[in-house]
């Protein structure tokens, strides 16, 4: 029987070379180069087989058991399993109690529309928002004017103390005691000391504001019990799952009973349409992942090694804001080294060492330039690098950033990773 074309059993090289060799071209480009962006990871062969699945030709609008097509069976279990592993994941001992996630959201396709579909389901346009400024270590869906945040809502900023780096409780109950938000908003993306999330919780219950926690980062340290969880504390609590969290990249939202049916109904129908059931699938993979105790070593060893390459840098005099880093991430201010964060960022990527350039607190230079870089180990500890590792990438980082024009000097380096990345292959 003749079919009306024979494309659809062809290899993609052969039907799409292009595209094909910018997959190679990218899978060249995670085994040989050190990546450093504390935002990104390695997805392992399930989750990467499970968001390639057939599950991505199926339309499921709706939630289980609830869906606008038929056929969507299977879908009711992917997405079951998903929200079930997620409450699993974040539920915790506090004592003789054990603390429970009351409702999941995995359908969102983004930490951003996480942040969205949470705001729109109980807030109103113009209302007020206490959030973190984004030059001071916060996310663009925190109320920055470019985004979706600062474009609905008004907007307030706490930040860091100039000194110390770390975030002052004392002004932020100031601030919302003086503006008076109806949301106040924790969480970071460039922020590398433990959130206290009772004292949020504190001044929110005292001026009457929600608490929403965006725990994109830190959803992985949060989800073994090496970080402070916000459950007990927060109305809502956002994230996504790639990160630390090693799964797709996609979000989700938690938050307490009495929101559940107003963010499902903000999800779907109010932000978006179908879900995608194979990243869900993903998802829900990745959260199974995280529930072994192979996946609590692995955050053991993240810390460890951002530790490690914090002091490194510190040693060879780099100004690591704050001081230090509680977590997976560190902000390292180069103003002592007469060099930008963008000059940084080019300066390493030459030496096959990817990292961004990031904004420090108080930064006078603009966001395309900066002041400073942000690094992470979750992809270098996942790829197996420890803390000996770590103390030879600061060397190579250090040597990188002091002689950046000495190509004989950058082609050590490069040496040096390449050496690294085929002692460790993906």
């Amino acid at each position: 029987m003749k079919t009306l074309s024979n494309l659809r059993n062809k290899p993609l090289e052969e039907i799409d070379p292009q595209i094909f060799e910018a997959i190679k071209g990218e899978i060249s480009r995670e085994q040989n180069k050190i990546v450093l962006i504390a935002s990104e990871n390695y997805v392992s062969k399930a989750v990467l087989e499970a968001q390639g699945s057939v599950l991505t030709n199926k339309y499921a609008e709706g939630y289980p058991g609830h869906r606008y097509y038929g056929g969507c069976e299977y879908a009711d279990i992917v997405e079951s399993l998903a929200i079930q592993r997620a409450q699993s994941l974040f539920e915790y001992r506090d004592g003789e109690d054990t603390v429970k996630v009351d409702h999941v959201n995995v359908q969102v396709h983004s930490g951003s529309q996480a942040n969205m579909a949470a705001y729109l389901s109980i807030l109103k346009q113009g209302d007020r928002i206490l959030g973190m400024g984004l030059d001071h270590g916060g996310h663009l869906t925190h109320g920055s004017k470019v985004n979706f945040s600062g474009m609905l809502f008004d907007n307030i900023y706490y930040g860091v103390d100039r000194e110390t780096g770390h975030i002052d409780y004392n002004r932020v109950r100031e601030l919302a005691l003086e503006a008076r938000p109806k949301m106040i908003v924790a969480g970071a993306s460039a922020y590398s000391r433990t959130l206290d999330f009772k004292a949020f919780y504190d001044i929110a219950k005292e001026v009457g504001a929600y608490l929403l926690v965006d725990i994109a980062h830190i959803a992985g340290l949060i989800a073994v019990g090496l970080h402070p969880s916000p459950v007990s504390y927060a109305d809502f609590i956002t994230s996504s799952t790639h990160k630390t969290l090693r799964g797709p990249r996609g979000g989700m939202v938690m938050c307490k009973s009495a929101y559940a049916k107003a963010v499902d109904k903000m999800v779907f129908p109010g932000i978006q349409g179908g879900p995608l059931i194979h990243v869900i699938a993903a998802k829900a993979v990745a959260f199974k992942e995280a529930l072994t105790e192979d996946f609590r070593e692995y955050q053991i060893k993240t810390l460890k090694n951002a530790r490690k390459l914090c002091d490194g840098l510190a040693e060879r005099g780099y100004k690591i804001v704050s001081d230090g880093t509680d977590n997976h991430l560190m902000l390292v201010d180069l103003r002592n080294k007469g060099i930008t964060g963008k000059e940084a960022e080019e300066a390493l990527g030459r030496a096959d060492i990817t990292i961004n350039k990031n904004a420090i607190p108080y930064d006078e230079k603009p966001p395309t330039i900066t002041s400073g870089i942000r690094l992470g180990t979750p992809a270098v500890t996942t790829r197996g690098f420890s803390e000996a590792e770590m103390e030879e990438v600061a060397d190579i980082i250090d040597n990188c950033l002091r002689n950046p024009s000495n190509e004989r000097n950058m082609q050590m380096q490069r040496q040096r990773v390449r050496a690294l990345c085929e002692r460790f292959p993906i």
